[in-house]
């Protein structure tokens, strides 16, 4: 069995619940120098590389400074600390549902991305788990797209990622989501859409194509009134905006989604209205580490089921 490699643990500390960016260099390159490394494939300009360097804001193992003449050497490890965006506070609570000594579930709002990921960094469920809780290497089991709300398992120990992680990977855990969309009398209920999809990089909203399928999930029809309906949706595959991709597929897109139907433009920083109407509502599944048998459940209501018109008009939502 081949050795995974050692990573050096990060000598660079934690900035508002966030790592410090690592980079590996590569095992072969013509760089003279790591700084040459750095202005090369850096979007950040060689003022900037020169800037930090001469900080000392960039370090190798041991927290050693980088200089400007250092060689470059295959397989070094560096790091250091981006430059925070200016980000929007999300203004919705992000509740602990569930904590122990290996795991801490959280009931997401939406909005809040689930890890740190390009504009979203610090208001990030990660980063604030991690500062709310005082657990720094705090690590997410899996993730949740940042307009949808609901459970998020978290580990609290790096060492025991794996070991939950193979949960979602073969589909040992029960996950159960809840939509509110439009009801269409004629859509024959319940009923197991499978499809192929697709993202591609770059491309902001996935789709179906012909072959075979890589998406399953069981769509049930909950409860219905004025045009509206509540969905209850099992997703037994997990491939990226699975559910809002097969329930638009069935005709009955769900409401608040940016993407499906149609593509709409980018909204403001700070608002908060209209939210995606998807929600993970339950977690089930077994501990792989004590055996215990766990079952969660949101304690979040869809708004626009539960009051229309203020989530259609989006009064508590504008900042």
């Amino acid at each position: 069995m081949r050795r995974k490699p050692r990573i050096p643990p990060a000598p660079l500390p934690q900035r508002h619940g966030v790592d410090p960016v690592r980079i590996k260099l590569p095992p072969e390159g013509s760089w003279a120098t790591a700084r040459a490394y750095l202005v090369d494939r850096l979007a950040a300009g060689d003022g900037v590389i020169d800037a930090m360097i001469g900080e000392g804001l960039i370090v190798g193992e041991g927290g050693r400074p980088l200089t400007a003449e250092a060689a470059y050497e295959p397989g070094m490890f560096l790091w250091f600390h981006r430059e925070l965006p200016d980000e929007e506070p999300v203004p919705f609570p992000l509740e602990v549902v569930y904590r122990d000594d290996h795991i801490v579930v959280a009931d997401k709002p939406h909005f809040l991305a689930t890890t740190p990921r390009g504009s979203h960094v610090a208001e990030t469920a990660l980063a604030r788990l991690r500062r709310d809780l005082g657990l720094p290497e705090l690590g997410a089991a899996h993730r949740l797209d940042r307009l949808t709300a609901g459970l998020v398992l978290f580990t609290v120990r790096p060492g025991e990622r794996g070991a939950y992680q193979a949960l979602f990977r073969d589909r040992l855990i029960g996950k159960e989501y809840e939509a509110v969309a439009p009801y269409d009398p004629g859509l024959a209920l319940p009923r197991t859409a499978r499809s192929r999809i697709v993202k591609e990089r770059g491309v902001m909203a996935a789709r179906e194509v012909a072959g075979e399928p890589n998406a399953v999930t069981e769509v049930e029809l909950a409860e219905f009134r004025d045009g509206l309906a509540r969905y209850r949706l099992i997703p037994r595959t997990g491939q990226t905006h699975q559910l809002r991709v097969h329930m638009n597929a069935l005709g009955v897109p769900i409401l608040g989604d940016p993407l499906y139907p149609v593509v709409t433009g980018p909204v403001p920083p700070g608002d908060f209205r209209r939210p995606l109407q998807l929600l993970a509502r339950t977690l089930e599944f077994t501990d792989p580490l004590t055996g215990r048998a766990h079952r969660f459940a949101s304690g979040r209501t869809l708004e626009a089921w539960t009051s229309y018109a203020t989530w259609s008009t989006g009064e508590h939502g504008q900042l």
